[in-house]
C-alpha cells in the first residue's frame, strides 16, 4: 500500500506539472485569474460528483470541525495564481521546482513542530540534506533554463 500511495503521489505531481503548463498558457490568453477560476470551476463539478457518487457517509460534516481546519481550502488559490503567473515569466521547470522547494520546506517544519495536529517527526540531517538538494536543484534548472535560448513557439 505505502509503494501505490508514492506512485499515486508521484503521478499527482506530474498532473501539477501538466496543469501549471496549460495554464501558464490559458492565463497568457485569457487571463490570469480566468485561468484560476477555471480551475477552480471546474475542480469544484467533478470533486461534487465525486462526493455524490464516492464518498462514504461521515458522522462527522463540515460545519462540526473546528473552523481553522477549512483554513486548507483557501491554501490552494495563491497555489493557482501564483503558477500561472510564474510559469509564464520562469518556465513550467523552474516554477514546480520551486514549488516543491516551498512544499518540502514547510511539509518538514510541520513535521518537526508537529503543527497543524499533525505527529512530530524530527528534523534530521538526511532530511536538511535532501532540502539542501532540491535547492541545488532548483538553482541548475533555473540557471541552465537562463543559459540556453528560448526556442520559437
Amino acid at each position: 500500500m505505502l509503494i501505490l500511495m508514492i506512485v499515486l503521489a508521484i503521478i499527482g505531481g506530474a498532473a501539477l506539472s501538466v496543469q501549471a503548463a496549460l495554464n501558464g498558457r490559458l492565463g497568457s490568453n485569457v487571463g490570469v485569474f480566468k485561468s484560476a477560476f477555471l480551475t477552480f470551476s471546474v475542480g469544484a463539478v467533478v470533486t461534487a460528483l465525486l462526493i455524490f457518487f464516492f464518498e462514504p457517509s461521515h458522522t462527522v460534516t463540515l460545519m462540526d470541525v473546528p473552523k481553522w481546519q477549512l483554513l486548507g481550502a483557501l491554501c490552494g488559490i495563491p497555489y493557482i495564481v501564483i503558477m500561472v503567473v510564474a510559469v509564464q515569466r520562469i518556465g513550467t521547470a523552474v516554477a514546480t521546482v520551486a514549488v516543491i522547494f516551498g512544499q518540502l520546506s514547510m511539509s518538514v517544519l510541520i513535521d518537526n513542530f508537529g503543527w497543524l495536529g499533525n505527529e512530530a517527526i524530527s528534523l534530521t540531517i538526511s532530511r536538511m540534506a535532501a532540502l539542501a538538494c532540491l535547492a541545488i536543484a532548483l538553482y541548475f534548472i533555473y540557471a541552465s533554463s537562463k543559459s540556453e535560448p528560448k526556442e520559437a513557439q
